[in-house]
C-alpha cells in the first residue's frame, strides 16, 4: 500500500465589495470571517473554516479540487491545483453589491 503525502493548503479569503461605492484609500473588501470552505475531489469532500481574519489551513492530498464557499456565495477561483509540500492560495468572495 502506497502512503499519500498530504500537502498543506493555506491562504486567506476576502469578501467584497462591502459597499455599493468604493472610495480611494478605503478598502472595498474585508477578510471573510468564519466562512465554510469545501474542497471536492474524486467524490470526496473536505472542509475548512476561515478564522476571524479570513485565514484558513487544511491538509489535502495533491491534486485538482473544486472549491466552494458557504451557501449563496460566489468565489474565485472555482478549481485549484494542490501541490506538495505546501500550496498558498487566496480566494475572493463576490458579494454581488454593485
Amino acid at each position: 500500500m502506497l502512503a499519500v503525502k498530504l500537502a498543506l493548503l493555506y491562504g486567506s479569503v476576502t469578501i467584497g465589495p462591502v459597499t455599493p461605492v468604493c472610495r480611494v484609500s478605503v478598502p472595498c473588501d474585508k477578510p471573510a470571517a468564519r466562512v465554510s470552505l469545501t474542497f471536492t475531489r474524486a467524490g470526496r469532500t473536505f472542509s475548512a473554516e476561515t478564522s476571524a481574519g479570513g485565514a484558513f489551513r487544511i491538509k489535502l492530498a495533491p491534486g485538482i479540487y473544486a472549491v466552494r464557499a458557504g451557501v449563496g456565495m460566489t468565489m474565485r477561483p472555482h478549481a485549484i491545483d494542490v501541490h506538495a509540500p505546501r500550496t498558498r492560495l487566496d480566494f475572493a468572495i463576490d458579494t454581488g453589491i454593485r
